[in-house]
């Protein structure tokens, strides 16, 4: 190690070691190299992680409801939210139809 670094050196492979370490692992049929159709393919691991992307976006806003009115849907359990925006959705399409 250096007196310097506490990491250590890392040593690259001659050209010989490294035509050698690729023959070998071209002969293992459990390790061959990726296709280009399985290289397109591939995709970020941070792009799966998560809820996936909805078509229709919801848009974060502020408003203020009556107590008594968000009692009630959040004493309806979980999905209170969701439930909340279905009622407006089905009063917002009730009340459209006639404009």
């Amino acid at each position: 190690m250096s007196k310097i670094s506490k990491r250590p050196t890392i040593l690259m492979p001659s050209a010989e070691e490294d035509k050698a370490i690729t023959a070998a692992a071209r002969s293992d049929p459990d390790a061959q190299p990726l296709t280009p159709k399985q290289l397109k393919a591939m995709v970020p691991s941070r792009a799966l992680r998560g809820r996936p992307k909805s078509e229709n976006k919801k848009l974060l806003v502020s408003v203020r409801y009556s107590p008594e009115v968000v009692e009630y849907f959040k004493s309806t359990g979980d999905g209170w939210q969701s439930r909340m925006d279905s009622v407006l959705r089905n009063y917002v399409t009730r009340h459209s139809r006639g404009a």
